[in-house]
């Protein structure tokens, strides 16, 4: 018998791109879902964890290129 596990969803905040989401699709079993209020990724509890502090943290590093720190 498959165990199934359970799946939850998050949505993306502004400013995260097509590059930044298509690297994190590639690193974490996650998936996107578009809905009436905007596309979330779906996975498991830990797989979004880790997609989220990717996310953040590659926001951040955009950030800083646009203000000329990097």
């Amino acid at each position: 018998m498959v165990e199934e596990k359970e799946e939850f969803e998050m949505g993306l905040p502004n400013g995260v791109g097509e590059a930044m989401l298509a690297h994190a699709f590639e690193k974490f079993d996650i998936k996107l879902e578009q809905t009436e209020f905007g596309p979330k990724i779906i996975g498991e509890y830990e797989e979004l964890l880790k997609a989220r502090e990717f996310l953040v943290n590659a926001i951040q590093e955009r950030l800083e290129e646009l203000e000329g720190k990097k």
